[in-house]
């Protein structure tokens, strides 16, 4: 009897993948891990903006959106990232080096050609 329990067990346990996976998804839900989002137009090739820091992220399909809490200090912000079919993103999980980082600093970096178009020309 004692057998079969401990078999039951070890099956309900899973892979040891999805221990760390999950382990790894709390820990940056509680903002123990320091994270990088980069958002990129598809179409372009462009990196809209990048954002580093302690952060716990939810994609929210039904409303085709990221939403992003950050910690900052004693308080919380919250960040709403649009998508679309030609805009994706890559969240990057920056442990290695996290000690190099301020404990509540984070930063939010966009590519100011996406947003401010800007034509040279030669006037004579």
């Amino acid at each position: 009897m004692a057998a079969l329990a401990m078999t039951v067990l070890l099956c309900a346990c899973g892979t040891e993948a999805n221990k760390v996976s999950y382990n790894l998804s709390q820990e940056a839900d509680n903002f123990n891990v320091v994270r990088q989002i980069t958002v990129i137009n598809c179409i372009q090739g462009d990196v809209l903006f990048q954002m580093t820091g302690r952060m716990s992220i939810k994609a929210d399909a039904s409303d085709n959106q990221l939403e992003v809490i950050v910690e900052d200090g004693n308080n919380y912000v919250k960040h709403f990232i649009g998508l679309s079919d030609n805009v994706t993103y890559v969240v990057e999980d920056l442990n290695l080096g996290a000690n190099d980082v301020a404990k509540y600093k984070y930063t939010l970096n966009f590519n100011p050609e996406m947003w401010i178009p800007v034509e040279t020309g030669i006037i004579d």
